[in-house]
């Protein structure tokens, strides 16, 4: 995990002065830290009973699609507001810095579906829960919560207390 954590970069003030942004870009450019990543997912969720991943706008979509593939699933986008073109339901969320709104179609899950949700990074847990929250109003059940990167000194998993979370990289 060391090389993918080589492969982040930091960003001070972004998006907005006191922030230090971790960026996925580099490990996206970089083929072998990209398949660590896939691979990592996937090795610890190939026979877990996953019937669909759940990608958060936009990183989470990176990564979960080609877990998908690799799972044999599907693969559900959660998007932000007013992306969607089909009906949809929304849950608006706090940031560390705003607020913002995630939309998912209405039958992109199925009532029992076990859902492996991935994104890019956990910070405060906002965003996560939001998405959480859409794919339980459907009926859907989540296997576990999956980042690349926890910023664990936000303590975001309190915001997700009753979901098993799982990261590979933690600062």
């Amino acid at each position: 995990m060391e090389h993918l954590k080589s492969l982040i970069r930091n960003v001070p003030d972004f998006p907005m002065p006191g922030i230090l942004f971790r960026d996925v870009t580099p490990l996206l450019r970089d083929p072998a830290g990209l398949k660590q990543v896939v691979d990592a997912f996937a090795g610890r969720y190939r026979g877990q009973g996953i019937d669909v991943v759940a990608g958060i706008e936009s990183r989470g979509f990176i990564f979960g699609a080609p877990l998908a593939l690799a799972l044999g699933v599907g693969f559900v986008p959660i998007r932000k507001l007013g992306k969607l073109p089909a009906d949809r339901i929304t849950r608006e969320y706090a940031l560390e810095y705003g607020t913002n709104a995630l939309e998912m179609h209405r039958d992109a899950v199925d009532a029992g579906q076990r859902v492996l949700l991935v994104d890019d990074l956990l910070a405060t847990g906002g965003t996560a829960r939001a998405a959480a929250q859409l794919i339980h109003e459907l009926g859907g059940q989540i296997a576990e919560v999956a980042f690349v990167i926890e910023l664990a000194f936000l303590n975001g998993r309190a915001a997700l207390p009753d979901l098993p979370v799982h990261a590979l990289l933690e600062y």
